[in-house]
């Protein structure tokens, strides 16, 4: 679990660093209004979106260790390249290549967990993986702004360019070291004891066997069962409300000074913006092993969904920049504490192949809500003057997600008796 957290701790910072680049000096330099880096930010997901079915079947197929290797290495080649574009034009499409490189890293972990935790530990193991997010939004925020304040004519480069360069390379290390390092199944694992193996192994085996005798889906039917894409609806709020924060949080603490009159430095907002993600990391996982005990899901999405929608908006209407940042803090609970609950959902009805598919699927066409986000607030910011309109429509979307998973609460499946919706499984 460490290792996988290092990897997306990476992951999600090459994901978002755009957003400490843009009002440090990139938009600026390639003269980008808030429109254009909202496009660049939002079109990784686009290439993300065409890639990220095939690539997890693959992944099922060719096993994590070697599947993942490869995502890694030809995304750290990407975001490496991305410190030396001459223009927004070169920008955008590396920004979609970096998606394509990327497709299938995500849901190739959560499919992934389900090789290793058996169903009523796996909401908290998602949570520990998942936990590397805000720590990575909350460090990064730190670090990238570090290194474009100290990188400044580094190499001669820009500070923001040197940051691209310096949190692109361990992408590469660490996909060749995923490549001898990492154990495809509990059955191959020489780090545990003949007895450990064989309990873990017929743990998971008869939980798979029950699923597919009780109710599982074939692959054709889970990519296209309405379920699963309303699904993919509320992982589309969830992730709107984390990548509409990942990337314009930054911009909005930067605007602190306009609307309040404070002055701080790069490093000093760094530290400002990670501190909301420091407090959702903490409540992640202590929700998620809340959910666990109580065998209770959808509660535990809809409830934080709800609570983060209500506050985003309110956040830009607040009277100093405490006040503001603690409604931010509630938001980014609400959004950190949905998320790991949120893929418990999918593996109640989803094995094998099914799952492989059904979770990628899900994850691909949630993950539109990364170009979405910043791209619509974006314009909205260029409409407008402000990111008002924008935080609004973060919170209708949020909500409206909310509304959704506690609908597929209230509607039996064809496959699934009454009495079970007591346990939360849509």
């Amino acid at each position: 679990m460490p290792f996988l957290c290092l990897l997306y701790f990476v992951n999600y910072l090459d994901r978002v660093n755009i957003g400490f680049a843009g009002p440090n000096g990139m938009n600026d330099e390639l003269g980008m209004t808030a429109t254009v880096f909202g496009l660049a930010s939002g079109i990784f997901f686009l290439g993300y979106l065409v890639l990220e079915v095939p690539s997890n079947l693959a992944l099922h197929r060719f096993g994590a260790r070697r599947w993942l290797a490869r995502i890694m290495i030809s995304w750290g080649v990407v975001a490496t390249v991305m410190a030396f574009v001459p223009n927004a034009t070169t920008l955008i499409v590396l920004r979609f290549l970096l998606g394509v490189a990327e497709a299938g890293f995500f849901p190739g972990i959560i499919l992934y967990l389900t090789y290793w935790f058996p169903a009523a530990q796996r909401a908290k193991a998602v949570a520990m993986f998942m936990a590397a997010v805000p720590i990575s939004s909350a460090i990064g925020a730190t670090v990238s702004s570090a290194l474009i304040s100290s990188g400044e004519g580094v190499f001669g480069l820009s500070g923001w360019r040197f940051m691209f360069l310096v949190e692109g390379l361990p992408a590469l290390l660490l996909g060749v070291v995923t490549w001898f390092y990492l154990t495809d199944r509990p059955s191959a694992a020489t780090w545990l004891t003949a007895e450990e193996r064989d309990w873990l192994t017929g743990q998971l085996e008869q939980e798979r066997a029950r699923t597919e005798s009780e109710h599982s889906w074939p692959l054709r039917k889970a990519l296209t069962h309405p379920r699963i894409l309303a699904l993919a609806f509320v992982y589309f709020g969830i992730s709107y409300g984390l990548y509409a924060l990942g990337f314009f949080l930054p911009t909005i603490v930067a605007g602190f000074e306009q609307r309040f009159g404070t002055s701080m430095s790069t490093v000093e907002s760094g530290l400002v913006t990670a501190a909301p993600y420091v407090v959702g990391a903490v409540v992640m996982v202590f929700w998620a092993a809340h959910g666990d005990r109580r065998g209770e899901r959808v509660w535990h999405v809809a409830l934080p969904m709800l609570v983060g929608g209500v506050s985003i908006p309110i956040a830009l209407y607040l009277g100093n920049p405490y006040a503001a940042m603690a409604a931010v803090t509630v938001c980014a609970i609400g959004v950190c504490a949905a998320l790991p609950t949120f893929w418990a959902l999918p593996s109640n009805f989803l094995a094998g192949a099914a799952a492989a598919g059904g979770i990628a699927l899900i994850n691909s066409l949630g993950n539109v809500s990364g170009f979405a986000a910043p791209y619509v607030t974006g314009v909205l910011t260029d409409l407008t003057g402000t990111e008002n309109a924008g935080m609004w429509v973060v919170g209708a979307v949020m909500i409206a997600a909310a509304l959704v998973v506690v609908y597929l609460r209230a509607t039996p499946r064809e496959d699934q008796p009454a009495e079970s919706l007591t346990r939360g499984n849509p």
